[in-house]
């Protein structure tokens, strides 16, 4: 039985941001993000080379 409600809105474009201000904090959490990421496999990688020399 249908009812007589409207369906629900949904953005067109949801994921583009409204303004250049909006744009740009997104960029740097974007690139924090990544820079974060990446000091992570590099520190991982580092402990694994020192756990190695420190069993061997």
């Amino acid at each position: 039985m249908p009812t007589d409600t409207p369906p629900p809105y949904f953005p067109q474009n949801p994921l583009s941001p409204g303004d250049e201000k909006t744009a740009k904090k997104l960029r740097l959490t974007f690139y924090g993000c990544i820079a974060l990421v990446v000091l992570a496999a590099v520190a991982a990688v580092v402990g694994v080379v020192y756990l190695l020399k420190s069993l061997l």
